[in-house]
């Protein structure tokens, strides 16, 4: 038994499941490059203050589950909990702003939160987001949703389901907020803890909480969607409007809010019915004044970001080409037949084509049977008498056709049956 152990909640990520991330973050370049977004690698590591400011100091992340220490200055650190505040952060610092009236920026990385571990959800757990900072238009709001949605398709994913809310903006939330109060204040000795502590503050909070007790007692409550000011109100349509345009589905659900301070405005979560009680696989929204209130001028701004470890739940690995199945295994017999197979396997390797080869002596018997099973679409055999000749036999693995071939011409030859 080993000695140490991961961390409770912070898990190796190993073949064929990193395999399978791998195809996720491939998918999603590919989509991301489409509609324009460039990558951007943020650190694991920031102040704490950005976090505190920008998620809220009354949320749950801030409150309980983000991983916080001084370093040796004094000055508090955490590890990033999500990542558009670090986005932010970098847009704002290296003044992105000047050269560009719209960053479109996506990323892959880590984030960590102090959680209870159970299915899809680790304390280091993995996220794809996307941002779009610099325009208010409602198209935009739609255009990033069907973004999420067109990678999801290429992944092959079905059963998703789209819910949108509107939450306001500065002028016309805190009418809502009032009237929420109020209704909430009659029923609060009624809700749970949490709910009890923050419906004064935060009482949007309390529409989301997952207790089924406190939706209960919740009924009933005023709806967001009713107080919206003109500009909400409108901004809203358009973006339902854009959405039917393009074909996507949608329930309007007035009792989602986002969890983060941050939001204004459209909200939206892709959930899955296969997920169990943890269905969300994907959540964003606009967050209009956040690059004002890290340091940068007033610039609109939405984004989402994606669980890949939920995502990873709802693939099949035999839905999807995961296998790294070697295009050719080597087969030898002798001294001189191995040497040639390193020297061919490198000079192949180096062009793109996918070699193995036996290292530890075995039967020719036992090495066709490996390259059978490592799934390679050819063996080439090499003896003595392969060597003396110059020509070996290669062997169509998904066939049962096989020839002979000048084995010194095998990089063309493969080139050419790689391409057919």
């Amino acid at each position: 038994m080993s000695k140490y152990s991961s961390i409770r909640g912070i898990n190796d990520v190993l073949p064929p499941e990193s395999d399978k991330w791998q195809y996720i973050e491939l998918k999603a370049r590919k989509v991301f490059d489409c509609y324009g977004y460039s990558e951007i690698k943020i650190p694991v590591l920031e102040k704490t203050e950005l976090f505190t400011r920008s998620i809220g100091e009354d949320t749950d992340i801030v409150e309980k589950e983000m991983y916080t220490f001084p370093d040796r200055k004094g000055e508090l650190l955490s590890l990033r909990p999500e990542g558009t505040a670090s986005v932010v952060r970098s847009y704002v610092q290296h003044k992105m702003y000047a050269s560009s009236s719209l960053s479109k920026l996506y990323y892959f990385g880590p984030m960590f939160r102090y959680e209870r571990p159970q299915k899809g959800r680790s304390r280091q757990f993995y996220q794809i987001g996307a941002e779009a900072i610099g325009t208010s238009g409602p198209a935009v709001d739609a255009e990033v949703i069907s973004m999420l949605f067109t990678f999801f398709d290429q992944l092959g994913l079905d059963s998703l389901n789209l819910n949108i809310n509107s939450i306001g903006c500065r002028d016309c939330r805190p009418g809502y907020r009032a009237v929420l109060v109020d209704f909430i204040s009659s029923r609060a000795a009624d809700l749970c803890e949490n709910c009890q502590r923050r419906y004064n503050d935060n009482p949007l909070r309390v529409l989301d909480c997952k207790s089924d007790h406190c939706r209960e007692k919740t009924s009933g409550a005023p709806s967001i969607l009713d107080y919206l000011c003109g500009g909400c109100s409108s901004d809203f349509d358009s973006v339902r409007k854009f959405l039917e345009t393009l074909g996507i589905a949608f329930n309007v659900n007035d009792r989602m809010v986002r969890g983060l301070d941050y939001y204004t405005k459209t909200a939206f979560e892709i959930t899955s019915n296969k997920l169990g009680s943890q269905d969300a696989v994907a959540a964003g929204g606009r967050y209009d004044h956040l690059v004002e209130e890290v340091g940068g001028p007033p610039t609109p701004a939405i984004g989402f970001a994606v669980g890949v470890e939920r995502l990873s739940l709802l693939l099949a690995e035999d839905d999807i080409s995961l296998k790294k199945s070697p295009d050719l295994y080597i087969a030898t017999l002798g001294e001189d037949a191995f040497n040639a197979a390193f020297r061919l396997a490198h000079e192949l390797r180096t062009h793109e084509i996918k070699v193995e080869y036996d290292h530890e002596g075995k039967s020719l018997k036992a090495q066709m049977r490996r390259a059978d099973s490592s799934g390679a679409s050819y063996a080439l055999i090499l003896g003595e008498e392969e060597i003396k000749s110059g020509r070996a036999m290669l062997k169509d693995m998904c066939g049962s056709g096989q020839e002979e071939i000048a084995w010194e011409g095998l990089l063309s030859e493969m080139r050419v049956r790689m391409k057919g």
